[in-house]
């Protein structure tokens, strides 16, 4: 062997670190995690996950809201690596939140994490876009069902390009998805709507409203029964007793004593007597 000088050693030492490096994430395992660059709120936020960690692998991927300090997490979702490697979708429920930057990560049990390759994406930072504020509702949140459900309101700037609208109740859809037309407020440029949808039972009822820009959000309203009138009885007014009248009389009234039950005896004795008397005569 001819013996190396130092250029030619310096092309080995090379060729050895490109080799390593070639080597290196070809045996470290990849993960990557994609969500969407922003959503507005009220959307489900759809993640997904990629890997080739081995089946089995434990996985956690964590909703956090974001500030530019600290990380609160939100929601948290466990999940397992399976034998044929299938993405991993996972959603998350943005209903309520505010507008502003969040985070999403994927968590990897403490040694897995030193076995990723350095290209792997293990969190992202989506954007909720809130619109809810574009909507505005004149019609009464709170209706009764005799009433309901009246929907009516303006959506900002969307002019006569009309708003699609679907309400959904507790189990069911009770109006399917479907655009309404929308009049031009002169003032402002805002877009006037009002629907009547017809509901038999109630609750609290989702209305989604959507505009040629995409989702706006959503307005829930809430359904009562017809109150049942309620019958009172209105006691009889009694009428007050008159005091006793006295009749006035120009003379004082005789006043008649009635015989004693000894002059009657004594009468019908008399005229006994007197009978017989006669009687004896003849």
């Amino acid at each position: 062997m001819f013996p190396l000088d130092a250029v030619d050693m310096k092309r080995v030492i090379l060729i050895v670190l490109c080799l390593l490096c070639i080597a290196g994430p070809a045996s470290a395992y990849q993960l990557y995690l994609r969500c969407p660059e922003s959503i507005p709120v009220g959307l489900l936020l759809n993640c997904s996950v990629d890997s080739n960690y081995p089946a089995g692998t434990p996985l956690s991927i964590v909703f956090y809201e974001s500030s530019a300090y600290t990380s609160t997490p939100i929601s948290r979702k466990n999940v397992t690596i399976q034998e044929n490697h299938a993405t991993i979708y996972q959603s998350f429920d943005t209903r309520g939140l505010s507008g502003g930057q969040y985070k999403v990560e994927a968590l990897l049990p403490r040694g897995d994490q030193l076995k990723l390759s350095t290209d792997s994406m293990t969190w992202q930072l989506p954007r909720l876009i809130d619109r809810s504020g574009d909507i505005t509702i004149t019609s009464p949140m709170s209706q009764t069902i005799d009433t309901a459900l009246r929907i009516e309101g303006a959506i900002t700037k969307a002019g006569n390009n009309g708003v699609r609208i679907e309400v959904r109740g507790k189990d069911s859809v009770v109006f399917s998805p479907q655009w309404i037309d929308t009049k031009l407020r002169v003032q402002d440029g805002a877009g006037e709507f009002t629907r009547q949808v017809n509901v038999s039972q109630p609750g609290d009822y989702e209305v989604t409203f959507t505009d040629a820009k995409g989702f706006v959000g959503v307005k829930t309203f809430n359904v009562v029964a017809t109150p049942t009138p309620v019958r009172t009885t209105v006691p009889a007014t009694s009428v007050p007793a008159l005091p006793p009248t006295t009749a006035l009389s120009s003379s004082p009234a005789t006043t008649q004593s009635p015989l004693s039950p000894l002059t009657i005896i004594a009468a019908i004795s008399l005229l006994g007597l007197i009978s017989v008397l006669t009687s004896k005569r003849q």
